[in-house]
């Protein structure tokens, strides 16, 4: 809050300032005559030496659905209770629930909890504020199904096992408001589909709710706005310009990896000049090997925590209460803290690798200096020089007030709306029309053919065709004209396989024998890779695989061994359309490298004497030949997983034509393929219609569909994990999963869960929608037979050659082996200072 004189009735409004989060000037907002605060929260209000902010003030006024986009810091979460607290104010609210509070943060819940307790203490408010997610209390669950609070903070799951218990409808009969906090994170996958779902139950429980969306960073308002259904958005003052910019450093960046332990000592002066420091880090083994790199350049050994999903609760919570209770001076992170939570003291942001996401930097940006009033300030730390054109590109983002996100949205998931079919289910019969016309009226659901929802209907009733004959999936009969289960007792079974969120197989890590104290979390497929005497990291420390006994991972702490990293699941995250765009277009611009390093600049400008410098509207790609072999570079800027797929394909038509590919790497920005022969001409290899046909065949036969089918039919509910006294683990659930998905393909090929897979398979996994819309946008094709290793291709060989070394001579055998790929691009150290000086 602006520290101010409180001046709010009879008070107009006008904002002309540029709104950033949505890429367009932000419209003039003519406020009425603001609504009169009652007199003890305007009180209030003055005792801090606050007055509420334009946007807080219009939350109050009556109507309906709200999106409300303010920066972080400028009191979003206030203004979604600021019409309840108000009204408790003027009048003493009914007893049950009043207003229900959805975050997609457990850990929000408990901050929320927390930052209101205190203006209901000092108001004297008699207001029952409590939560109710996984972590709450068996006896508090039961009692808040029959005596509710008037304020509930929960997440969509536990939203979603509410509304399947019978109380639902006296719950909720009196409920009328929902805030949904950090909704552009929800509207970003299934569980925002699962949640808005849920409101759709919701507004037919209680007629003239009110739906409130908070949001910090969003590219189109218009879109999220139609996520909710429908909503009146409200723009916030978007503050002032953030503080953002590249971290100097002691040496360039290396031409290929990840990671930035190069730049250790230079994150760590920063962080010694800086009150309190958040160090974002793409993944989680990624933050576990820098949380390390500080260590060991810590000098003065400052108190610094790391935090990433998969610590146990216990760490994460200790790091969190250090954190806000001013303990640490810094925290190496992933996305377990970019959203929401208010930490206060946090001064500087870093960035330790390319962001992949101009809106996911925004938000992290936003955990600097959490006031309306000051600048967030935040440095970015490239991890590679590929790594450099990205950062430069968001930067330039950033500047521009652009987001990256399309403006069209996707329709809701089917395997969304099984699961929410039984889930009502629970709670009492359905009748079929009037379901169907309140699940259209939630935002994505809006399209929903009646065709797809009775298919739904269909297989949530019987399994579909080739699975009517079993009992297990009889699980709906109609009677009376409405649907009710076809056992009761199965309930409990649905209830415990609530949720969209379907996570690797991850067993327990503990110190020493049993009862040893719990260290974290790794997924099965890497404990089922270890021996014992195995080292690995967790939790910033090295410990020795010892024995897996009860699904615990038991371990012995290994300080002075070299470790064996551990491969998390973490954030695996591909550069997004808009920020690849903003790359090419920055390489194929001369002009506009006066915004990179020398060192880049000369390396971009070798490429174009030698081959070709990638630019929008072309396909750019180059070969030559080394060490016997024939290397094709194919720059696509197109994404990881769509680099990854176009390998598999192109390869596959490599050999068709007899070129006899033998390997490839894929990276953000390009794809690699060594073979026996030259690719001369790649215009046969890249022709759409026949790597569509190309990739139906290939995800036919491939693990990839089966691991997609795995997710779907756990989400739809084929699939139960969560059985009572057990629950199946990853390879059992994989075998059950497999024998169903060979069996459907057999049998029942047109399955609803086989065409949710293959959809899903195409979009996600391989993401060959992006790889058709890179072919059409970049229909010209520009190659090369290149005399030698060209500068762009250089970095990719590194990454193909890239084999762990476990030795302590490790990081110098790298550094030959790129100083020799780099002479032979034309890139040692000397030309580049021959031809500085010429």
């Amino acid at each position: 809050m602006r520290k101010a004189a409180l001046a709010i009735a009879a008070a107009r409004f006008t904002i002309l300032r540029p709104y950033p989060c949505t890429g367009l000037p932000m419209p003039a907002l003519d406020l009425a005559p603001a609504p009169d605060l009652p007199a003890p929260l305007a009180q209030w209000f003055a005792a801090q030496g606050w007055a509420p902010h334009a946007h807080q003030i219009q939350m109050l006024q009556a109507g309906g659905n709200r999106l409300l986009i303010a920066p972080t810091g400028g009191g979003k979460t206030l203004a979604g209770f600021l019409p309840t607290l108000a009204q408790a104010c003027a009048d003493a609210l009914p007893s049950g629930l009043h207003t229900l509070y959805v975050s997609p943060l457990k850990a929000l819940t408990h901050d929320i909890a927390r930052n209101l307790a205190r203006p209901v203490a000092e108001l004297r408010l008699n207001l029952r504020i409590e939560d109710r997610t996984g972590d709450t209390a068996a006896a508090l669950r039961a009692r808040q199904r029959v005596d509710p609070p008037h304020i509930l903070l929960t997440t969509p799951e536990s939203l979603a096992l509410m509304l399947s218990y019978p109380e639902a409808p006296r719950i909720f009969a009196g409920l009328r408001r929902v805030v949904v906090d950090e909704i552009h994170a929800l509207a970003e996958s299934k569980r925002g589909d699962h949640l808005m779902l849920g409101l759709a139950r919701l507004h037919s429980l209680a007629p003239g709710l009110q739906v409130v969306g908070l949001s910090a960073t969003v590219e189109s308002s218009q879109r999220l706005a139609r996520f909710m259904g429908g909503a009146e958005i409200v723009l916030a003052d978007p503050g002032p310009a953030p503080d953002i910019s590249m971290l100097p450093t002691r040496a360039p960046p290396p031409w290929s990896g990840a990671g930035g332990a190069y730049a250790a000592r230079d994150v760590m002066a920063a962080i010694e000049a800086a009150r309190l420091t958040l160090v974002f880090i793409n993944t989680r083994a990624q933050a576990e090997l820098f949380f390390q790199a500080l260590w060991a350049v810590n000098e003065r050994n400052l108190p610094i925590g790391l935090h990433h999903g998969s610590l146990a609760r216990e760490a994460r919570r200790k790091v969190e209460s250090a954190m806000a209770e001013g303990q640490l001076r810094a925290v190496v992170a992933t996305g377990s803290l970019d959203l929401g939570l208010d930490w206060g003291d946090v001064d500087l942001v870093l960035q330790i690798g390319a962001p992949k996401n101009i809106k996911r930097l925004v938000q992290r940006i936003g955990r600097a200096n959490h006031r309306y009033d000051m600048p967030s300030r935040a440095r970015i730390v490239p991890a590679n020089r590929f790594e450099v054109l990205e950062c430069v590109a968001a930067l330039q983002a950033v500047a521009a007030g652009e987001l990256d996100g399309a403006d069209d949205m996707d329709g809701g998931a089917l395997d969304v709306l099984c699961q929410h079919l039984l889930c009502l289910a629970c709670a009492g019969p359905l009748e079929a029309d009037a379901l169907f016309e309140a699940i259209t009226r939630s935002g994505p659901y809006a399209a929903l053919q009646r065709a797809e929802f009775d298919a739904c209907l269909d297989f949530v009733a019987t399994g579909g065709y080739a699975l009517r004959a079993y009992d297990r999936w009889q699980r709906l009969v109609l009677r009376d004209g409405r649907w009710q289960l076809r056992d009761p007792r199965a309930a409990r079974d649905i209830r415990m396989n609530i949720g969209t969120i379907v996570a690797p197989e991850l067993l327990s890590v503990r110190r020493g024998p049993r009862g040893g104290a719990p260290l974290g979390e790794i997924e099965e497929s890497f404990a089922a890779s270890l021996r014992p005497g195995d080292t690995f990291l967790i939790g910033g420390q090295t410990v020795r695989y010892d024995r897996l006994r009860d699904m615990v991972v038991e371990v012995t702490p290994q300080p002075a061994r070299m470790p064996k990293i551990a491969v998390f699941n973490g954030l695996k995250m591909a550069t997004s359309t808009e920020l690849s765009a903003r790359v090419l277009a920055l390489i194929g611009d001369r002009s506009a490298w006066a915004a990179l390093p020398k060192e880049c600049r000369d390396w971009l400008d070798l490429q174009g004497r030698i081959a070709h410098l990638p630019r929008s509207g072309t396909m750019t790609s180059d070969s030559f030949e080394r060490g016997g072999r024939w290397y094709f570079a194919l720059y696509s800027f197109a994404g990881r997983n769509a680099n990854q797929t176009m390998g598999l394909l192109v390869t596959h038509r490599m050999e068709g034509a007899g070129l006899a590919p033998l390997g490839f790497v894929a990276t953000d920005y390009a794809l690699l393929i060594w073979s026996l022969e030259p690719v001369r001409d790649p215009a046969p290899l890249l022709d759409p219609q026949e790597l569509r046909i190309g990739l139906q065949d290939w995800l036919a036969e491939n693990a990839v569909m089966k691991r997609s089918f795995r997710a779907v039919a756990t989400v739809a509910g084929l699939i139960q994990r969560n059985l009572p006294g057990q629950r199946k683990s990853g390879k059992q659930a994989t075998f059950s999963s497999d024998i169903l998905y060979d069996t459907l393909r057999k049998y029942d090929p047109d399955h609803l869960l086989l065409r949710i897979t293959r959809r899903e398979a195409q979009r996600g996994l391989a993401d060959f929608g992006r790889i058709e819309e890179m072919l059409r946008a970049r229909g010209k094709i520009v190659h090369a037979m290149a005399p030698h290793v060209t500068p762009l291709a250089a970095p990719l060989l590194l990454e193909a050659g890239r084999i762990p070394i476990r030795a302590s001579g490790a990081e110098r055998v790298l550094e030959e082996e790129a100083a020799r790929m780099m002479a032979e691009a034309g890139l040692t150290l000397e030309a580049t200072e021959a031809k500085s000086g010429a």
